[in-house]
């Protein structure tokens, strides 16, 4: 079984993976981090803004909107992930570290993080 890359700590702009830190967005799969995760329109997240997620076809995604929730998730993400059957959870970015390290053993877990507002 392959085991995600676990997160050592996050705070306010800062999250920390394997012991590497990060000051920007990212996206943590089990095998790599992707830095510097821009969207298309920095608080609401679109489709495109998964392409590279979905490439690696997860069964689970968990989507971080910041410390205090600032993204947001549209109506059709959410829907499109659904038909695709993906679970899609979202969460501030506190809850979502910790949702992921819960799940990061789990094979096809994917997290998207925003790491500031």
């Amino acid at each position: 079984m392959t085991v995600g890359k676990l997160i050592d700590s996050y705070d306010f702009g800062t999250i920390i993976v394997d012991g590497k830190k990060y000051h920007s967005d990212v996206i943590i799969f089990a095998d790599h981090v992707k830095p510097n995760w821009w969207r298309k329109d920095g608080h609401l997240l679109q489709m495109e803004d998964l392409d590279e997620i979905l490439n690696e076809k997860p069964h689970t995604i968990i989507i971080g909107t910041g410390a205090y929730g600032a993204m947001k998730v549209s109506e059709t993400v959410i829907k499109h992930l659904k038909e695709k059957n993906i679970n899609v959870m979202i969460q501030n970015t506190y809850e979502a570290v910790e949702t992921y390290n819960n799940l990061a053993s789990k094979e096809g877990v994917v997290v998207a993080l925003h790491l500031t507002c």
